[in-house]
């Protein structure tokens, strides 16, 4: 397959950016286990070698002289529901594996590698070839914290890529005070205007954006209209506190923002932020005074250009945390 599948545009649950860890490996003697979920795309530099051999933008394990086969796990970060695998054999050419599996777990509070259990496939042995990524839809309907790669019977896997909706845990939701846009807590993109640089999913991302390639940016607009940015609230609440991050755009920060807000289930809608003068690489906050209940946001940039990350701070109504609930219970 050349073409992405439509579930690639889902968050990467497994990405490194967001908080995942590949928390063991049975072997990673050519090249490092935390390479599989780096989130730039694989590289390759010719005739770089180390003192183990030619350096891999991956992970690669020793050649076997006996049976079995090289796995590696991986804690998500951000648990959810699994919609497909990518495996990446990107420059792996004489030395991929010819099979993988993928196995996934859900477990409760933060186990060692060696006390997960009860793992399901989501991915059964598939045959695998070299220098090129394979895309598996997954029909899991559970919600995962971990997953486990199995490479058969050994070689390099330069990424997993791991897409699919986030779900919440709700014991670990503060209902009275949240960021309800945060794709941790189960906000995600339902429109958007233009991503020619780069996924309006970075916006709700997790953390502070370390560089202007983690944030959303658009093409340079040559008409009189402006780009724009819908979220679905992780759900029904009430929005107290914006805050619009352009930190690490300065020559191409939006000159001004605006947010409007609606509720889905009524049809109306109010201004959380009016058209706003906004700085370069600035993090800027915003009282909102309206106490209206919500569902979607949208951000509107005038004309142009790109932003860090989208807060929406503020409560769940008792609505809201009966969705969050269910939502976990659904996929438990």
């Amino acid at each position: 397959m050349t073409d992405a599948p439509g579930w690639t545009r889902l968050p990467d649950l497994a990405c490194r950016a967001v908080g995942g860890s590949v928390v063991w490996a049975n072997d990673e003697l050519f090249a490092e286990r935390e390479n599989l979920i780096r989130k730039p795309e694989p590289e390759y530099q010719t005739y770089t070698f180390g003192h183990k051999g030619q350096v891999y933008d991956g992970w690669e394990t020793r050649r076997r002289r006996e049976p079995g086969e090289d796995r590696a796990i991986v804690r998500l970060g951000l648990p959810g529901v699994i919609k497909g695998v990518v495996i990446d054999t990107a420059f792996f050419k004489g030395n991929y594996p010819p099979f993988a599996s993928v196995e996934a777990t859900a477990a409760k509070g933060y186990p060692n590698p060696e006390e997960l259990t009860d793992w399901e496939t989501v991915l059964p042995k598939s045959p695998l070839g070299g220098d090129q990524k394979h895309y598996f839809e997954v029909s899991a309907r559970r919600r995962y914290t971990h997953v486990r790669l199995t490479i058969y019977p050994d070689g390099g896997v330069a990424r997993l890529r791991v897409f699919g909706n986030p779900v919440a845990d709700p014991e670990l939701i503060m209902p009275e005070a949240l960021d309800l846009a945060a794709l941790e807590n189960g906000a995600c993109i339902t429109g958007c205007s233009n991503m020619f640089y780069s996924d309006p999913s970075n916006l709700i991302a997790p953390g502070q954006a370390t560089v202007m390639g983690e944030g959303w940016e658009t093409a340079r607009r040559r008409d009189d209209g402006n780009d724009w940015v819908e979220v679905e609230l992780a759900a029904p609440g009430v929005i107290r506190l914006a805050e619009l991050d352009t930190s690490h755009f300065k020559g191409n920060a939006p000159g001004w923002a605006s947010i409007r807000a609606r509720d889905a289930r009524t049809g109306a809608e109010f201004d959380v932020l009016p058209r706003t003068r906004l700085q370069p690489d600035t993090r800027h906050r915003f009282r909102v005074e309206h106490d209206a209940e919500a569902t979607h946001a949208r951000l509107d940039i005038y004309p142009d250009g790109g932003m860090a990350r989208l807060r929406l701070f503020g409560g769940l109504t008792a609505d809201g945390l009966r969705v969050i609930t269910q939502r976990y219970l659904d996929f438990a």
